[in-house]
């Protein structure tokens, strides 16, 4: 019974979002009240207790809000200076071959998005992209949301991992291991299992592409592109791993996909790899209308800038990030001084609370690189005002999610304060889940990250809600919890292949409103492949007896 109640809130979560299509902003307040109710009625917690983990929950959420507003506001500003249209632009005249157009926009330029923004804006910007080059709007969304994944367990320059570790904070004290050294064990192994997998992502989404919307209905012509796919996913995977394990969770998708995105544009003009034989979709006029738009999708700000103006303030992110991560420049430890404490929050002895304001990526370089293009691009006051304007009411459904899934996390992992002498919640859904799949578990552990972000549509929510979870199974277990980590991180990026959120907001975007459970029926084959690669990666390591070593 008390497993059952201590699910109650995440499977209400389930319920509601995955089943009722509520939106996050909706399901995770109710959620946050059940699990109030719960530790008030049947763990016998006491009101001072229940409010005040809630409230540090709080707290922790706005570390969180910081970067994804700052992620938000940079985004919106180059849109609105016609950065945003000018580098799409840039991306003509490069090849006419759409397997590879699909590949640079797609995987590259998408990935590169959401190492920088994240939060479903990359298939977004992508998938319009891909249409105006000449795709059908169908086949622009699946690609995009396709090759939206990969990138994801580092998107919005690490934000994933951040909403992970202020869940983990309690169970990482247990290992004896510096939160520092186990953020960086935990960016490792995600990095390698999913730089293995990522490698082939490119082929799997032309293989999608070809044969549903090809003129022959194969994969033959994916397969033709085969080499340059390969190529492209091991140009944007090697730096991802490298710069994962000795940077950390902020770069390996931004810089990487950056440097990728360079080869692989350098590669395509050269004509290397690139099939002899030019591939192309059925004339407009032989669409069925599923694969068109069937709405005006509107545009971004002119192009009135050169191509190097427009992508200045990525470059400038790029460079300051690198800066002030490498503690040889002398910038790190500099601006992790530069914090806001909170002694024993809500009267709770020892439990504190430090916002490290300067360091977090939402400030430094986000929100000063969006004040620093405002000049550089010369935006007019209003479009400034906009930008702003816009951003602000972007993340306030975010802003209410954040927090009441935050708050209930911790309320329920702290919820072993308590008058009946009973676990916490989530020690005894581990237990629970533990008895229940016992050996077996590692091959559901990713099948968890993926529901996370499918029902939430942000794979920061579904590590929010499920990433302590699976450390205290897998410790019952005896499983190596980075392992079994990295298979939730990894299962919350392959979830935006196929999450409600993200569907929804690229078929409005491309104009195939209508056509969302199309996309998600077929996007579900490709999920379950990637899964099975992971599942095959990290399980093999499990169950040969491998451990990583900090």
């Amino acid at each position: 019974m008390s497993a059952l109640l201590a699910f109650l809130p995440i499977l209400l979560t389930i319920v509601l979002m995955a089943g009722f299509n509520w939106s996050a902003k909706k399901a995770l307040p109710l959620a946050l009240v059940v699990a109030i109710m719960v530790a008030l009625l049947q763990w016998n917690m006491t009101i001072e207790h229940v409010l005040g983990y809630t409230f540090f929950g709080f707290l922790k959420a706005l570390d969180i809000l910081i970067i994804i507003f700052g992620a938000i506001l940079i985004l919106n500003t180059l849109k609105l200076s016609g950065a945003m249209t000018t580098i799409n632009n840039g991306f003509n005249g490069i090849t006419t071959d759409r397997r590879v157009q699909a590949i640079i926009i797609g995987f590259m330029f998408g990935a590169f998005i959401e190492g920088a923004a994240g939060f479903g804006t990359p298939a977004a910007l992508a998938g319009p992209l891909l249409v105006g080059l000449g795709f059908p709007p169908l086949a622009a969304a699946l690609v995009a949301l396709i090759f939206n994944s990969v990138p994801v367990p580092f998107g919005a320059v690490g934000t994933p991992i951040f909403g992970a570790m202020s869940t983990l904070e309690s169970n990482i004290a247990s290992t004896g291991v510096a939160p520092e050294t186990f953020k960086m064990a935990l960016t490792e192994w995600i990095a390698i299992p999913n730089g293995i997998a990522g490698i082939f992502i490119p082929l799997l989404g032309l293989m999608i592409m070809t044969r549903i919307f090809g003129k022959e209905k194969s994969i033959k012509p994916a397969l033709a592109a085969a080499p340059f796919a390969i190529f492209a996913g091991l140009a944007f995977m090697i730096p991802y791993v490298l710069i994962a394990i000795v940077f950390g969770p902020e770069l390996p998708s931004l810089v990487g996909a950056f440097i990728g995105l360079g080869i692989v544009v350098f590669a395509a003009k050269r004509g290397f790899l690139v099939p002899k034989k030019k591939w192309d979709f059925p004339e407009e006029a032989a669409w069925p209308k599923i694969w068109r738009s069937n709405i005006d999708t509107g545009s971004t700000g002119q192009a009135r800038m050169s191509l190097l103006k427009a992508w200045s303030p990525y470059l400038l992110i790029a460079i300051i990030l690198v800066v002030t991560r490498i503690p040889a420049f002398g910038l790190k430890q500099l601006l992790v001084d530069q914090k806001l404490m909170l002694d024993n929050v809500a009267g709770i002895d020892g439990l504190n609370y430090s916002l490290k304001w300067a360091y977090l990526p939402g400030t430094i370089p986000f929100v000063l690189v969006a004040l620093i293009t405002h000049f550089l691009h010369k935006m007019s006051r209003n479009d400034v005002k906009k930008a702003w304007k816009l951003t602000f009411k972007q993340i306030s459904g975010a802003a209410i999610a954040l927090f009441a899934g935050v708050g209930m996390v911790q309320l329920m992992l702290n919820s072993g304060t308590n008058g009946s002498g009973m676990d916490s919640m989530l020690t005894i859904m581990a237990e629970a889940a533990a008895g229940i799949s016992g050996a077996a578990y590692p091959f559901f552990a990713t099948i968890i990250g993926m529901l996370g972000s499918f029902m939430s549509g942000s794979a920061t929510v579904s590590n929010i809600l499920f990433m302590s979870f699976q450390f205290e199974t897998a410790t019952i277990l005896e499983f190596p919890q980075i392992l079994i980590l990295s298979m939730q991180g990894i299962g919350a990026g392959i979830g935006n292949m196929v999450c409600v959120n993200n569907v929804v907001a690229v078929a409005a975007t491309v104009g195939c409103i209508g056509a969302e459970g199309k996309i998600i029926r077929t996007n579900a084959l490709p999920a379950f492949i990637y899964y099975l690669i992971i599942t095959l990666i990290v399980g093999t390591l499990i169950y040969s007896g491998f451990s990583p070593i900090f």
